[in-house]
């Protein structure tokens, strides 16, 4: 697709991808009843290419796990089936495809009919007050002796996950949700052994990947984190050790990647100027390094270039551009997107209704006439 870093090909352990533009995990509430229809399957297709890697929507383990309506599951006969068609769509495209494993833990919308606290590692609840329009239960801490059944739920899922016809999952271990809030000490305030120290912090979320691991294998295994974030009021008191501490446990399980939000995106995922870096996590993971946090496609470039990462994942501007890859390739406009409709329920508008890149006429220089953004 071009020699420009971003459109180099790279070997993601035993996937071969064409080029290093990924599809971010977000969120699009689109799945009504926790179940992937027919605009999910479109939706995922537009954005497929041959040989690129698309990274679901988080996708709940659970039925306690979805915290807010339309998100999909993965726990039921039925969402894997629903699934399949999603992933058969992309796959027919020449995607490789990725199912994002998900559980929200205290961030549970108190409206959502399942009648139980939503758990967590403690009994901190959500603030309300930041939140307009929400309104969260009391929360309940797992007892140590239940913590095995929530890691099964993430294996079990992986398990549907490969029924389903997925390449592989990520294990959502970022922004807040369930594993996360074991991970920060902001919010676990445990006096077990899934307490306290980082290493007994971090000891739920490497469970999850050892049994997900067992399960599937290793090279079909990645995982997100964000040290940094505070999303969800989850923030950790030391992210650069936190954060060091989990890239080196990982590197005993093999797993094909690590995905890492940049310090640098605040709770609206816009950019901030900061003094961290992920620079020296990346130097201590030895697999695969995928990044995240408002990239464009010049610093997504100079990123590889530097070595700073293998693939960048982009979120907003592949909503409004399904086919971005193609539009860094001839460095054309990018599409604005409508942050208003990233998380409402309508099957188009904001949706599948974002158009692809028009016809273009190839400048001297070799670069495209820019396009009108709409």
């Amino acid at each position: 697709m071009g020699e420009m870093p971003l459109l180099s090909s790279y070997k993601l352990g035993r996937f071969q991808l064409s080029h290093r533009v990924v599809l971010a995990p977000m969120s699009r509430s689109r799945s009504y009843d926790h179940v992937p229809q027919q605009h999910v399957v479109l939706y995922y297709s537009q954005r497929a290419s041959e040989g690129g890697l698309l990274i679901s929507e988080a996708t709940s383990v659970s039925n306690t796990g979805a915290g807010s309506a339309n998100i999909p599951g993965i726990w039921t006969s039925e969402q894997v089936r629903a699934w399949r068609t999603v992933v058969d769509a992309v796959h027919e495209k020449g995607g490789v495809f990725f199912c994002q494993l998900w559980h929200a833990g205290r961030v549970h919308d108190a409206n959502l009919p399942y009648g139980q606290p939503p758990i967590s590692s403690s009994n901190k609840t959500l603030t309300a007050e930041l939140y307009p329009g929400l309104t969260f239960n009391p929360t309940r801490p797992l007892a140590t002796e239940e913590i095995p059944t929530s890691v099964d739920d993430f294996r079990l899922a992986a398990r549907n996950a490969m029924e389903a016809g997925f390449d592989g999952v990520e294990i959502h271990a970022a922004n807040g949700y369930l594993i996360d809030q074991f991970l920060k000490d902001g919010v676990n305030n445990r006096t077990d052994e899934y307490g306290g120290t980082i290493e007994n912090r971090c000891r739920f979320a490497l469970e999850v990947v050892e049994a997900v691991v067992g399960e599937i294998g290793a090279d079909k295994v990645g995982i997100r984190l964000s040290p940094f974030s505070s999303y969800m009021e989850c923030r950790d008191s030391d992210p650069e050790a936190l954060g060091l501490y989990m890239a080196r446990a990982l590197n005993k399980y093999h797993v094909a990647y690590a995905h890492f939000i940049e310090p640098r995106i605040d709770d609206q995922g816009d950019i901030f100027e900061t003094p961290h870096s992920l620079g020296p996590m990346r130097k201590t993971f030895k697999g695969s390094w995928i990044v995240s946090g408002g990239y464009t496609r010049e610093d997504g470039n100079k990123a590889i270039a530097d070595g700073a990462a293998d693939l960048v994942a982009y979120g907003r501007y592949f909503i409004s551009n399904p086919d971005l890859p193609k539009r860094f390739e001839v460095n054309a406009t990018l599409s604005k997107y409508d942050r208003a409709t990233f998380y409402t329920h309508d099957p188009v508008v904001g949706y599948t209704d974002y158009p692809f890149m028009e016809p273009h006429t190839p400048t001297p220089d070799g670069r495209s006439d820019p396009l009108t953004s709409w």
